[in-house]
């Protein structure tokens, strides 16, 4: 596939190494001639210096037979427009922006159309994170949550802790301790060291383990690998941003939410359009103020500024003054992995947005793409089509199909029945199927092994 990647960032960047890495033709666009070498250095993609939105920049990035475009500059008016440039002077079959102003998604359904703005797929990362924080405050003790078809089956990753019902015993057991309840381990990662479950593995104490089952079941599920939190009523936000007042937003009804924010025009734009919220004006990073809030009562601490350091640093504070658990926006990969145990949950926006952006990229019946350990392993859910004779994998039993290695099946989802993947179970067409990847590098072994062709029974 030829994709034109317009803004070379973090998400640009990582975008181009997941892209090139599967055998796409790859040209990078961004008017940082330093960023983009950099880039060459270490991928083989084609670049081009240039505004993204210039026609002449686009026909020099090969637009004219390009079968995608990916804005995602800094700016959402050069996205759109580069998507408009595509769309009327080279017909590019699919256009992607990223867009992160409200004012312009309030109107996404009107706005984004081929007689208007010609953008097929919209990416808010704003919308993404909160969504991805909602989840993890309505799943105590949960570092990530992850749902496939439509919310019907979560893929939810807990760290083990001395304790827990299972931890020192096999995976089998579980059946045991909850014989009503059916869900499967997709993979433990035991000292960033992915290990492939089988029946017999033991878990261990710090274990991060990923499972995955229908929805009614996750809390369940949690409770054998962990003590279970209880849940979660209080929730401080530092910061008042887009993804701050989209979260408190978002809460509101169901916790007792308190915002900090620093600029006295936006705690007024917030006090008016936050309903239940407590806004508070001051700084996150000062222990008076915490101290008199309470935050030793409080549930979960959000820093959800845009500057990581402050972020990490607030996060810190709030957890040494008695937070139970905290959650840190951090867009900087590198701090990511130095962050300590202080830090709970981290989570960047690049690797959501990627997801995401993922899932509209992917060969195949690909629905549901998520970035998981920051790019290291990822969680896809693709629909199985076919009958026994065009397809690998349709009719056959899931111990029949070979799966390339570093590659499990956790779910199928059939209809409105979820089917926990067990040996015994047979693949239909149509059925979406939840495949675990600690290798994204085997996604293009995935896409060859569910695609359909003629005569393929064996």
């Amino acid at each position: 596939m030829k994709i034109i990647i317009l803004g070379a960032g973090q998400v640009g960047g990582t975008l181009a190494e997941h892209l090139a890495n599967e055998q796409n033709d790859i040209t990078v666009v961004d008017t940082d001639s330093e960023r983009l070498r950099a880039l060459q250095d270490h991928l083989d993609v084609g670049t081009v210096t240039g505004g993204a939105s210039y026609p002449d920049t686009l026909l020099r990035a090969g637009a004219e037979d390009a079968d995608m475009v990916i804005a995602v500059t800094n700016s959402d008016e050069i996205n759109m427009m580069a998507c408009q440039i595509a769309h009327s002077l080279f017909n590019t079959p699919t256009k992607i922006s990223r867009v992160r102003s409200p004012n312009y998604l309030a109107y996404q359904d009107r706005l984004f159309t081929p007689e208007h703005v010609p953008v097929d797929v919209i990416i808010g990362p704003e919308q993404l994170v909160t969504k991805n924080i909602v989840e993890l405050i309505a799943n105590p003790g949960a570092l990530q949550v992850l749902d496939f078809a439509d919310g019907r089956i979560q893929l939810v990753a807990v760290r083990a802790y001395h304790g827990g019902p299972i931890v020192g015993h096999q995976l089998q057991d579980i059946r045991q301790h909850m014989p009503k309840v059916d869900t499967r381990v997709a993979a433990i990662f035991r000292q960033d060291r992915a290990i492939i479950p089988e029946g017999d593995t033991v878990v261990e104490a710090d274990d991060e383990v990923f499972f995955i089952a229908a929805r009614k079941h996750i809390r369940a599920v949690m409770s054998e690998l962990r003590k279970v939190d209880k849940p979660y009523r209080r929730v401080m936000i530092a910061g008042g941003g887009n993804i701050g007042a989209t979260l408190a937003q978002s809460i509101e009804q169901n916790y007792q939410v308190k915002v900090i924010e620093q600029s006295y025009e936006r705690c007024r734009f917030l006090s008016e359009s936050l309903k239940q919220a407590i806004v508070l004006h001051g700084s996150a990073s000062e222990p008076q103020l915490l101290s008199a809030e309470n935050i030793e009562a409080t549930d979960v601490f959000c820093a959800l500024t845009n500057n990581d350091e402050s972020n990490i640093m607030m996060s810190m504070l709030a957890k040494r003054m008695g937070a139970k658990k905290v959650i840190t926006l951090i867009t900087n990969a590198a701090y990511a992995d130095l962050v300590g145990d202080e830090i709970d949950i981290a989570i960047s926006p690049q690797q959501i947005t990627i997801g995401s952006l993922l899932t509209h990229i992917r060969r195949g019946d690909i629905s549901n793409v998520h970035s998981l350990r920051r790019g290291a392993a990822e969680a896809i859910e693709v629909t199985a089509r076919g009958d026994p004779y065009s397809s690998r994998v349709v009719g056959r039993r899931l111990d029949e199909i070979a799966l390339p290695d570093g590659v499990t099946i956790g779910a199928l989802v059939r209809g409105d029945d979820v089917l926990i993947a067990h040996r015994h179970v047979v693949v239909e067409t149509g059925d979406h199927v939840v495949l675990f990847l600690v290798d994204r590098g085997k996604i293009s072994a995935v896409e060859k092994l569910f695609s359909v062709g003629f005569g393929f029974f064996s």
